[in-house]
């Protein structure tokens, strides 16, 4: 029997990371795989937290039953009814017979979409700041509807003050993998969760009145230590507040013409003085990093050929992207390239009119076909009016 972390009192993670994923949710790149957590609390009753991906079903059930060591599960709270936390639902229902599912009613709503159970005498209905008592521990549930689905709850176990946070909190990667907090929860949190800001900001509300000492999510590490840190990046991602001052500049070119004129006004910004400038291919690198990027500095420039009367297809994915993820708050600069009728330009600045709050900082440049050295002179002054506004 291996060993079990054991993350509090009579508290342990019996989850399992995902090391052969490349694809999660079918969209995301995951290089460092992905981390499914659920936890199980030991008490007069035991309760499972979320069950866990199909992908590592028997990693997780081998944890779970060493961590019984000959014991029944009483409970399980059902914080989110995806199917990477969600699939074994029905498994554990079978396994164990007599035990209870905690939900909220949308949760009971939904579960037959996924799952045949007879939950006559099995449901254990509950609402915001509702309690449950297993013994030493206590549950106190509170709602995050569209935090990122609808019936999305999260516990707060209020003996050792631990926050249940759901997908809340969570990043890409392994729970052992070697990286950046902030970098692959920021492209998590755009990718999943960004439409909803909104709710985020009120699911932070409640979560400001609670003394937690750690947060545990469905994905990712578990976070012990400067809490205010996690908490604090929240809340400017929510707010769609710019994290970083900084100059991204979103390229798609289809010869390497519009990548050219990208790449010489990235040397001009530099030379004069600008700190940070991020340039991204559009057509050939991870779209999900572009839009994470797009959100995190204040300052972007789309660079475009045109295509079909309109913009160059990944730009267009990329401003779907971007609307679909209520952008807004933010300096943009747009340039164009087409050889005989220029029509990206036109077509991005249309996208950007339905995002809140853009400025579009002149001048809008045109390039026909390649770069001459008239357009070096509207790159040169459009980087004089990025930088002062920075």
């Amino acid at each position: 029997m291996k060993d079990l972390e054991k993350i509090a009192d009579s508290i342990f993670y019996i989850g399992a990371d995902d090391k052969e994923i490349r694809l999660f949710e079918s969209q995301y790149e995951v290089p460092n795989g992905m981390a499914y957590n659920s936890y199980l609390i030991k008490d007069e009753k035991n309760v499972v937290l979320d069950t866990i991906d199909r992908r590592v079903t028997n990693i997780w059930l081998e944890n779970l039953e060493n961590a019984l060591n000959g014991e029944t599960v009483d409970y399980l709270v059902v914080s989110h009814l995806e199917p990477d936390h969600a699939y074994n639902i029905g498994l554990l229902a079978k396994k164990y017979p007599k035990m209870k599912i905690v939900g909220n009613s949308l949760t009971f709503n939904m579960l037959p979409n996924f799952f045949d159970i007879d939950l006559a005498d099995r449901k254990v209905v509950v609402k915001e700041g509702d309690t449950l008592e297993f013994g030493k521990h206590k549950l106190q549930f509170f709602m995050a509807p569209m935090v990122h689905w609808p019936e999305v709850m999260v516990s707060y176990e209020m003996t050792e003050k631990i926050l249940f946070t759901a997908d809340g909190f969570g990043k890409f990667g392994t729970r052992d993998a070697d990286e950046d907090w902030d970098c692959e929860a920021r492209r998590y949190y755009f990718g999943i969760v960004g439409k909803y800001g909104k709710q985020v900001q009120d699911l932070l509300k409640k979560v400001a009145t609670l003394d937690v000492k750690m947060i545990c999510p469905l994905h990712g590490p578990i976070l012990k230590d400067n809490l205010q840190h996690y908490i604090e990046k929240y809340d400017i991602w929510s707010s769609y507040k710019p994290e970083d001052k900084g100059i991204f500049i979103a390229c798609a070119s289809i010869h390497g013409n519009t990548m050219k004129v990208a790449e010489k006004l990235k040397e001009v910004l530099e030379e004069n003085g600008a700190e940070k400038v991020v340039l991204t291919d559009l057509a050939r690198e991870d779209i999900h990093e572009a839009v994470e990027d797009a959100f995190r500095y204040d300052t972007m420039v789309l660079a475009a050929s045109s295509y079909n009367a309109g913009v160059f297809v990944p730009m267009q994915n990329f401003l779907n992207n971007l609307k679909e993820r209520n952008y807004q708050n933010r300096n943009i600069a747009v340039i164009e390239n087409g050889s005989w009728a220029p029509s990206a330009g036109k077509t991005m600045k249309n996208l950007l009119q339905e995002m809140k709050d853009i400025n579009i900082i002149e001048p809008s440049i045109t390039i026909k076909s390649t770069m001459k050295e008239q357009d070096i002179e509207q790159i040169e002054k459009l980087a004089q009016n990025l930088i002062g506004g920075e």
